[in-house]
């Protein structure tokens, strides 16, 4: 991978970065010490893999203002709230988002950091995602930045998916209908992303389906069905990325509950992995793996864009500077 360019005019905060979690307070300290840039988008995640920079998450699945408090100057690059085990908590995730937008701006200069929420509702098939929709709906209307759609076994799952969350008068797409997403959406919304209703009906579009939206859409490829159909499933319009689940991957390939590194070595694990792998580049999408200080150089090198770890050596490795 040729190495991005440095970003001009971008410095380290004197002594480094707050550790993750800070609390609140932390933010009016950040901007106190250095300006912040200028973003660019409303998505911290799309302007940097716009740049090609990889980008670092980290997740939670406590739901609450003190939350979003603790998280709002994340050193990662987006938030990943856990509800496919976890509680689907709508009053507890417009806490969280109220929580972030109280204990922001970002390092980055952005609102707040984006948030991808993983759904209990599972991508098995066409019609349980659209049965479903409402969840979709609701976290969307809680002014998050994304979804994850968990087992996602049926390519028509995902289309689902990406038609729920669009507005009937989004451009249209060819292989989409017509989205349903309703009047009275936007509203909270556009008070957590920090600009007018209109606006966000708008910006409230999948990436990089509509180059100009703000929304972040992925799937789970994390079982034997779904391994199936990775290349179908990766080319819906409006996936922008994808992950092959190892965890669960390893219950369907390997049997008995696997654990750690040494599981995801194994010569089925790494042929489900280079599978869903392959079928992101088909489809020129991101691809997700789970990184470390250890490996993110040579993850990166080999084209993985999405880390769960390793973002001090991966950033190094991308010549990236915070708080950028």
């Amino acid at each position: 991978m040729k190495k991005p360019a440095l970003l001009v005019g971008v410095c380290l905060l004197a002594g480094g970065t707050p550790a993750l979690g800070e609390g609140p307070g932390a933010g009016a300290a950040a901007q106190s010490a250095v300006t912040p840039p200028e973003p660019q988008r409303l998505n911290r995640v799309i302007e940097l893999l716009e740049r090609d920079q990889p980008v670092y998450y980290t997740q939670t699945t406590t739901f609450t203002r003190e939350e979003g408090l603790r998280l709002a100057q994340t050193e990662a690059d987006y938030i990943t709230l856990e509800m496919e085990h976890g509680a689907f908590d709508m009053n507890g995730l417009r806490a969280f988002m109220e929580g972030l937008v109280e204990g922001g701006p970002t390092r980055s200069g952005h609102r707040i950091p984006a948030v991808i929420v993983a759904l209990p509702v599972l991508g098995t098939d066409e019609a349980t995602t659209r049965a479903n929709a409402w969840m979709i709906q609701q976290v969307l209307a809680a002014g998050v930045h994304g979804i994850l759609l968990c087992h996602a076994r049926d390519p028509e799952a995902a289309r689902a998916m990406i038609e729920a969350s669009r507005y009937p008068f989004a451009p249209e797409v060819a292989g989409l209908d017509r989205g349903f997403r309703g009047s009275g959406s936007q509203n909270f919304a556009a008070r957590i992303w920090g600009i007018s209703p209109t606006e966000y009906l708008q910006k409230a579009d999948p990436w990089p389906l509509n180059p100009d939206g703000e929304l972040f859409f992925g799937v789970k490829i994390e079982d034997s069905y779904a391994l199936d159909n990775a290349g179908a499933t990766t080319k819906i319009p409006g996936i922008a990325f994808a992950e092959w689940g190892p965890g669960d991957m390893g219950f369907w390939l390997l049997g008995l509950p696997q654990r750690g590194v040494n599981a995801q070595q194994e010569a089925q694990m790494q042929a489900a992995r280079a599978r869903v792998f392959q079928a992101t580049r088909d489809a020129g999408i991101s691809f997700l793996n789970t990184c470390n200080d250890n490996n993110a150089a040579a993850m990166i090198d080999e084209g993985v864009r999405i880390c769960t770890g390793g973002w001090k050596a991966g950033r190094a490795h991308t010549n990236r500077q915070m708080p950028w």
